[in-house]
């Protein structure tokens, strides 16, 4: 499939109707001094799993200094320019423009990136990095409103579901709704909408549900405004994100693209070793809560490795057949748009790329000696967070058991809780422990992310009950 010359180069009228319904400005920024390399990098501050591209990187200030070193040994002088965006469709429309070198989005949103780019060697872009991913899927989920009487994907059928066509939260639905034997097409009305957009809409009951990338149904659970209907890691399929570069720009000035991926390495760095107070700095640069972005920035959630591994693009493979679904887009060489020539290069120095590449556990887990069970927690499978109101860090909790106790001590001292986090019994999803659906199978208690799940379990093991989390804190015996 060919990609016209008309839309390879986008009309500027055009432009800013892609831009001003994602609600981005097109404020033009003063063009760079004489003799100052300009580099402009397009990020999206709310989906979180791009903060080591975006958010944290540029509150660290990491790649600006970086680049002041190579101007300090007698090199260019440089000024870098950092665009937010609410979803990846703007900032692959101003690449295609040549107004953006570097930028960071969801793994669908890559796809497109890539094939919209590639008939303007100005504007083609190479995939050089990840920055977040979750093997199973988790990171796009569908959430309802907290009235609706829907307990699976299935329920969904014939009703409207907001969804950011082209985004790994629409990519999601698409497949989620086929495994329910749903024709995405015909089956639900799908309204294409900013994430923001369709969640006043679901509040408004305009939709049956809202399906989206990371943060905005971890942010509506915790608001109180929806409930978790799909988790997206019942398709077991990798999901992740990445960055791209534009690469007659990253020809031009190789050094800035090296310094790039030098700082994002910083920033995964920093984020993995001190996920609390990297959840600190992105919710104050987003604008999210921290209890949110803690959920997926902090450790057993996100996997934040660089590295483009083997079952993240055999899964970046297998998406193309939903860039076909959605449009006319022209072909994506898959493996010649993967570059991780320039990334093996950043890593000189600092690591063994391969022994990384191969590495298939989250960098970043719960650790240390349970304060209530005393024991050490080690399984990352079970182990969760207790987020008390005054403390410098969460508290570890080796499993359920111990994390209701360890709430149920909370309360009777007077703390206040402001989070407790806990993987799925199931899928291992890290969630908020108390938005779960809590079921009691003898002296167990387990939580589920989704009424779905929970009813997998009951539905081999019968003699399983359900009981709310106030009821699983209040019951829990040590």
């Amino acid at each position: 499939m060919k990609m016209s010359s008309r839309t390879a180069r986008l009309a500027p009228a055009l432009l800013a109707l892609v831009l001003t319904a994602a609600g981005c400005s097109l404020e033009s920024s003063d063009a760079a001094p004489a003799g100052t390399v300009k580099v402009v990098v397009g990020y999206q501050s709310k989906t979180i799993n791009t903060v080591t591209a975006g958010t944290l990187l540029r509150a660290q200030g990491y790649l600006e200094q970086r680049l002041q070193k190579i101007t300090d040994a007698g090199g260019a002088r440089y000024q870098v320019e950092w665009q937010d965006y609410d979803t990846g469709a703007p900032i692959t429309a101003q690449m295609v423009a040549e107004k953006i070198d570097i930028g960071s989005m969801g793994d669908y949103p890559l796809l497109i990136n890539g094939s919209r780019t590639q008939a303007n060697e100005r504007a083609k872009t190479e995939f050089v990095s990840v920055t977040g991913y979750n093997p199973k899927g988790a990171l796009n989920m569908v959430v309802v409103a907290n009235d609706s009487t829907a307990t699976s994907i299935a329920d969904l059928a014939g009703q409207k579901v907001s969804a950011s066509v082209g985004s790994a939260g629409h990519g999601t639905l698409v497949q989620a709704l086929s495994r329910a034997g749903i024709d995405p097409a015909k089956g639900v009305e799908v309204l294409n909408q900013q994430p923001q957009i369709g969640a006043t809409a679901l509040e408004s009951h305009q939709v049956g549900a809202l399906s989206q990338f990371v943060a905005w149904p971890g942010l509506l659970v915790h608001q109180g405004k929806a409930k978790l209907l799909y988790d997206g890691a019942e398709l077991n399929v990798p999901t992740f994100h990445g960055v791209v570069a534009r690469r007659a720009y990253a020809a031009e000035h190789p050094e800035v693209l090296q310094a790039f991926l030098g700082a994002q390495l910083d920033a995964t760095r920093f984020l993995n070793e001190k996920p609390f107070e990297a959840a600190g700095i992105v919710a104050q640069g987003s604008g999210l809560p921290q209890e949110v972005v803690y959920l997926y920035n902090g450790p057993g959630g996100t996997s934040f490795d660089t590295t483009l591994k083997p079952s993240l693009i055999k899964a970046f493979k297998d998406d193309v057949t939903y860039l076909k679904s959605i449009g006319d887009f022209a072909d994506l060489d898959i493996d010649a748009f993967v570059q991780d020539g320039p990334l093996r290069k950043a890593y000189e120095g600092r690591g063994d790329y391969d022994t990384d590449l191969a590495a298939t556990a989250n960098p970043s887990r719960v650790t240390g000696t349970d304060p209530v069970c005393h024991v050490a927690v080690t399984d990352p499978a079970t182990a969760g967070e207790i987020w008390i109101d005054g403390a410098t860090t969460p508290q570890p909790a080796a499993n359920a058991a111990c994390l209701l106790r360890g709430v149920q001590a909370a309360r009777a001292a007077g703390k206040t809780v402001r989070a407790v986090y806990l993987p799925d019994a199931e899928l291992g999803t890290r969630w908020f422990a108390d938005k779960a659906v809590w079921l009691r199978d003898g002296a167990n208690y387990l939580p589920f992310t989704t009424p779905a799940a929970a009813g997998r379990y009951r539905a081999a093991h019968p003699g399983a009950t359900a009981v709310t989390y106030d009821q699983a804190v209040t019951e829990i015996r040590g």
